[in-house]
């Protein structure tokens, strides 16, 4: 490669194979990085993207799926921590179990995928993770006590790493949505979209694309110096906090 041209990384999207996560992977792809991205039940069968199945609240799975991307692209350099469920309900009746698996999926599967993919990016002192929250971290919303609980807890967890590891020049970056055009959102009535969208300066959704811009960015050179950072993509929707 010339000096121009980016180094070609290996990156590890979680939750990869739609939404938010495709189109993170589809990028780095495009931008010439080796991409691997996990899924659940849905394979992702595309040229450039080599598919590990992972449940990443098991941590005996993470580790497989992490050393079967090892084996087949190289270490980790770049992690988009971007898997995530919502059990949604209101508070009294929630049931413990929607509040914890909301809480492992989003929140502690973070930190298992970091545990595992950080000693090789501090023996290269070099790597960047960026985590996938919500503008639900700091606007809160009726019936997602559990799931902005998680997606706020990914705020500390990623300043808390800033600051313990950026003496190996690896940064740690939140990236917070705001409403996303996805299948879940596309599954709300014509009514239910016209009032989400009227709370939204830009008066549209997002592109999962948009997210992915900011997250490819977080990862590439010119953000060597940032870290610790929240980078809303939210339409305006949760500026002020």
């Amino acid at each position: 490669m010339t000096a121009d041209t980016p180094t070609a990384r290996t990156v590890l999207v979680t939750g990869g194979s739609r939404g938010i996560g495709l189109a993170c992977a589809r990028g780095f792809a495009a931008d010439g990085h080796r991409v691997a991205v996990t899924f659940s039940s849905t394979p992702v069968d595309e040229a450039g993207l080599v598919a590990v199945k992972c449940d990443v609240t098991d941590a005996a799975q993470v580790e497989a799926a992490v050393a079967e991307v090892e084996s087949q692209l190289g270490p980790v350099e770049v992690l988009v921590a971007n898997a995530g469920v919502n059990r949604d309900g209101l508070l009294v009746r929630m049931s413990e179990s929607d509040f914890t698996e909301v809480l492992d999926t989003n929140l502690t599967a973070t930190w298992r995928l970091a545990k595992r993919t950080l000693p090789a990016m501090m023996k290269a002192r070099w790597g960047r993770v960026i985590v996938v929250s919500s503008v639900g971290a700091y606007l809160g919303a009726p019936g997602q006590a559990n799931y902005a609980a998680s997606k706020a807890g990914l705020v500390g967890f990623a300043r808390s790493l800033a600051r313990e590891l950026g003496s190996r020049n690896i940064t740690f970056n939140v990236v917070a949505p705001g409403f996303v055009d996805t299948d879940m959102t596309q599954a709300l009535t014509d009514e239910q979209r016209a009032g989400i969208v009227s709370q939204v300066p830009l008066g549209r959704y997002a592109k999962p694309e948009e997210i992915a811009a900011a997250v490819r960015f977080l990862a590439s050179d010119d953000a060597s110096y940032i870290t610790g950072a929240v980078i809303p993509v939210d339409g305006g929707l949760g500026m002020g906090h």
